[in-house]
């Protein structure tokens, strides 16, 4: 969404009201971060184009401080409900930006493996975003990060996601909450027929960008550069990552990229892609009349999780096709080359698809061939024999979707940017077990896992408190190993963030991706460089699904 000559202007208009108001420092005090007040833990007012805030220390001695709940969009309730985030309002007082705000509007995940997050605040008021960098920060590289959750759940304040350790690297961190479910992505031609691009679905992706472009606007009173800005997530995190890649909205506003654990460069095709059959299933499950928008934005958001759940609507992407912030298949713009030209970083883990992907007990050999052979061709028996079908059906059908959606995924990301940008792109893939505990409740994070902690392997979401640095915040039945890589992790992304290269000084050597050896950093207690992850049975399913273009 690149702003235009209007939106550019209303920041200099904005800054003139705020003269008129007694807000406005000095041009010296406007491009120097502020000073802190470290006896009261306060910190000093930083000006934006909305208005002073203040934050708090998250780490006084080694004067970082956070910035919590800033609003960077209008809220999207009442009338703005499925319509693009509109321009954070103008203040004439200091916002105090000492309190995350509520997560978006979602269904609590109660019990759900490492993923159980317990009751917690929500709102559809809830487009805010969260900042860490040190009180003396200048120019610094700006990493953004967008959570995960399937774009039905998450927040961008979990401790897991605490932002102190990366700012330690220089680094200025922003977490973003974007909208949910029903209330981000619901797509329906009535809500296509009164926008001026006849678009519909995918506010939770606008959201972002409109992150993006505040933090563009306003992230150097906090110390950061806006022309180097990476964005990275994890599972929707990263698929949201790879979305706006592809998004015509999203160029420039952001110089590099990390994916974690999802991809959006999957072939296969999807039915309903504007995603107007579902969201009408969907309404109709409120029993509200679909023409009626004034009466749908009436209804509550419990109502609307309801209906989504009845009618099975979250059961395909909550992304659409929308003609506007995606105007095709993400595969067949990167096909095309039409992808924004960035650095990328992308990678899985090794136990993705453990309690994350369901087993169908009921599946044999056959029903597997059936299943997969609509798009495997010629490759089916092939994997059928790589896979080891025929000793256990459903596992194995388990581990080849995994694949198929993981680790085949990003290498495919990767290979389509290297071969946009023939520069340095990295691909990792982690096999490193880490305990298993629930990764949102640092109040009771004990999980009993029958064969103990580490028998999940590296399941998906593992790799966060390492990305973070955050193994001694969250969770518990941490190693010495763990804290020393999560030590090499955090350098990995930091550096790359920085310059667009992972390697720097008391780190493993990364190569850079080399798609005939399919060059992999394989991330475990015995960091070192392999010729491709999963490599056998990946061949096979690019043999079957070959890159377009």
């Amino acid at each position: 969404m690149h702003p235009s000559p209007l939106v550019r202007f209303l920041p200099v208009l904005l800054f003139g009201l705020l003269t008129l108001w007694g807000c406005t420092p000095t041009p010296e005090e406007a491009s120097t971060p502020a000073t802190q007040n470290l006896a009261t833990g306060s910190t000093d007012n930083v000006l934006t184009y909305q208005g002073e805030i203040s934050g708090v220390w998250a780490d006084a001695q080694a004067r970082i401080r956070v910035f919590r709940g800033v609003p960077y969009a209008r809220p999207p309730i009442a009338s703005m409900r499925w319509r693009p985030p509109g321009t954070a309002s103008a203040r004439a007082t200091t916002y105090k930006a000492d309190t995350f705000k509520p997560a978006c509007w979602q269904v609590p995940a109660s019990d759900n493996f490492v993923w159980a997050r317990g009751n917690f605040e929500r709102s559809e008021d809830c487009l805010y975003l969260n900042i860490w960098a040190r009180d003396d920060a200048a120019n610094l590289p700006v990493m953004v990060w967008f959570h995960g959750g399937a774009h039905t759940g998450g927040m961008s304040h979990d401790r897991i996601f605490d932002g102190t350790e990366i700012a330690r690297r220089d680094v200025v961190l922003v977490s973003v909450n974007y909208r949910l479910g029903p209330m981000g992505f619901l797509a329906l031609p009535e809500l296509a027929a009164e926008s001026s691009q006849d678009s519909a679905g995918n506010y939770g992706l606008l959201d972002k960008i409109a992150a993006l472009n505040w933090i563009g606007e306003n992230v150097a009173q906090f110390g950061g550069d806006a022309e180097n800005v990476t964005i990275f997530g994890q599972s929707a995190g990263s698929q949201s990552v790879c979305s706006l890649m592809a998004s015509p909205l999203a160029r420039g506003l952001f110089q590099r990229a990390i994916g974690q654990s999802a991809a959006c460069v999957s072939p296969i095709p999807v039915a309903d892609a504007r995603g107007f059959a579902r969201g009408s299933a969907m309404v109709r499950a409120t029993g509200t009349e679909q023409t009626d928008l004034a009466a749908l934005r009436a209804i509550s958001p419990d109502t609307l999780l309801r209906a989504a759940r009845d009618s099975g609507w979250a059961n395909q992407s909550r992304i659409t096709i929308d003609g506007w912030v995606l105007p095709a298949p993400p595969e067949e713009i990167y096909a095309a080359g039409q992808q924004a030209p960035v650095s990328l970083l992308a990678g899985t883990l090794a136990n993705e698809g453990y309690k994350l992907l369901p087993i169908d007990e009921s599946l044999d050999l056959s029903a597997v061939r059936t299943r997969i052979a609509p798009w495997a061709g010629n490759q089916t028996d092939a994997l059928l024999t790589a896979y080891e079908v025929e000793r256990d059906p459903p596992k194995a059908y388990q581990s080849l979707l995994t694949d198929l959606m993981m680790t085949y995924g990003a290498r495919r990301w990767v290979q389509y940017q290297q071969r946009l940008q023939p520069d340095a792109h990295y691909l990792y893939f982690m096999d490193h077990a880490p305990p298993a505990f629930k990764l949102y409740r640092p109040d009771d994070p004990a999980l009993e896992l029958q064969g103990g902690p580490r028998t999940a392997g590296a399941y998906h979401s593992g790799d966060l408190a390492f990305v973070f640095g955050n193994t001694r915040k969250v969770g518990v039945g941490w190693k010495p190993q763990d804290h020393q890589l999560a030590q090499i992790m955090v350098g990995y992304w930091t550096n790359f963030a920085r310059s667009g290269n992972p390697n720097g000084d008391g780190l493993p050597p990364w190569p850079a991706y080399d798609p005939a050896a399919h060059t992999t950093q394989r991330l475990n207690s015995n960091v070192q460089t392999i010729n491709g992850a999963q490599r056998a049975r990946l061949d096979l399913i690019e043999a079957a699904l070959p890159l377009g273009g």
